[in-house]
């Protein structure tokens, strides 16, 4: 949500920022009950004031036994004007806080200018792409010849876009887990375990509602919804909470399950585990001050990357251009990891500031040791999804005879198995 005094101050500057981002708005509606709003408690508080004048000048007519009547009556209509007012004013701030909620968050400034994600800028590489003497195969072909994933038997237990993960796979799945939590709780994140059901309130806060409800799995017998990310709970942790800027940055990772209908991704990524209605994730999530969020937003960005590293796997660091940005963020680095059985980088991880946006709608603040107060930033990134990672280890490590090394870093975790072979 953004600040109404920035839209009332920088109105075109705002038009600007929604035609770079090839979105639109009623922002001169928003503009209408906003002024409409101002004006009608203007009208509230001089009404108010008039009665505070004369109920002092009833009870002096009052006290020198004087008729009081008339300025009686006169207060009974200011006080039904006033109940009229109040009525009003909580009708407009209905309509206008509905559609502030559809309001994108403002590109920040190093954000590339361009429709879509053809503009997004390159800023980095890490690693080098393996090499092969042989044809590298795509990872559902690999999984299901090592027996490890099979799309079939998912698909009958529930529909598409799900699967089953086993053996020596499912061991890699939760060594993966493992990896990534304790590698982010070594850098400070805290790890907590959220529900992984939450209410509209909370999605409303990190702004997946109203704009992406289709995109949600909503329970049928009351408002709750299964989570499309750790973000959402994870974030909500601090709702309506005013924090203690000495306690600032907090930080935060969690493990959960993610549930995604894909509404609109209809025909793509329909084979392997690119795109699921299921999957999970490891979630990192910044708490901090309004002049340390850009600083901190490169911080988390190097704490994903130095996961990847750590598994060995080639990546590039990409700037999403102001047409392909997220609804909630004014800056957002994708990682694209390497993967040669597709011959293609794919996003494996979204690091965002969304600077004051999200805290706005969830009303997280701080306070100073001089009482000053204001309105947090949050940041969040995806140290790592599991599923993405578990592609780019079967295509990056793969073996000319179908077998898949274990990286170096993962083996500890896989009690000394350091390769999966076929049964």
């Amino acid at each position: 949500m953004l600040a109404r005094e920035y839209l009332r101050e920088h109105a075109d500057e705002y038009r600007v920022a929604l035609k770079n981002r090839g979105a639109s708005a009623d922002l001169d509606r928003v503009l209408e009950l906003d002024a409409e709003r101002r004006r009608t408690i203007a009208r509230v508080e001089t009404l108010k004031n008039q009665r505070n004048v004369a109920s002092q000048e009833i009870a002096a007519l009052k006290k020198n036994k004087q008729d009081a009547s008339a300025q009686i009556e006169a207060m009974k209509r200011v006080g039904d004007e006033i109940k009229e007012l109040d009525a009003k004013l909580a009708e407009i701030e209905h309509r206008l806080s509905a559609l502030e909620l559809e309001l994108p968050n403002v590109p920040h400034e190093s954000v590339p200018i361009g429709r879509d994600e053809t503009a997004n800028r390159v800023e980095r590489t890490w690693g080098e792409k393996p090499k092969f003497d042989f044809q590298p195969k795509p990872h559902w072909d690999i999984g299901e010849a090592l027996g490890i994933l099979d799309f079939d038997r998912a698909a009958k237990i529930t529909g598409a876009r799900f699967a089953l993960i086993t053996g020596a796979g499912a061991r890699l799945n939760r060594a993966l887990i493992d990896f990534f939590l304790d590698e982010n709780t070594s850098r400070g994140y805290t790890e907590v375990v959220t529900p992984y059901i939450v209410n509209a309130d909370s999605l409303r806060s990190t702004g997946q509602l109203p704009k992406f409800e289709p995109d949600l799995f909503k329970l049928t017998d009351r408002d709750y919804y299964l989570i499309p990310t750790a973000e959402v709970p994870v974030t909500n942790i601090h709702r309506d909470e005013t924090l203690d800027a000495e306690s600032l940055p907090r930080q935060y990772t969690a493990y959960s399950p993610c549930f995604r209908s894909e509404a609109g991704s209809y025909g793509k990524d329909t084979r392997g585990l690119i795109r699921q209605h299921q999957f999970e994730k490891v979630e990192i999530v910044k708490f901090v001050m309004p002049d340390k969020s850009w600083i901190e937003l490169e911080r988390l960005t190097a704490d994903a990357e130095s996961l990847l590293q750590a598994l060995d796997l080639h990546y590039r660091v990409v700037a999403l251009s102001s047409g392909d940005l997220g609804f909630t963020s004014a800056k957002t680095y994708d990682l694209e990891v390497w993967l040669p059985g597709q011959d293609t980088y794919r996003e494996i991880s979204s690091c965002s500031n969304f600077v004051d946006f999200q805290a706005r709608r969830a009303n997280i603040r701080y306070r100073t040791a001089d009482k000053k107060s204001g309105f947090v930033h949050t940041l969040n990134g995806s140290a790592l999804p599991v599923g993405r990672t578990l592609v780019a280890i079967l295509e990056n490590f793969q073996d000319a005879d179908g077998s898949v090394r274990i990286p170096t870093t993962l083996q500890p975790f896989m009690k000394g198995l350091t390769r999966i072979s076929a049964p």
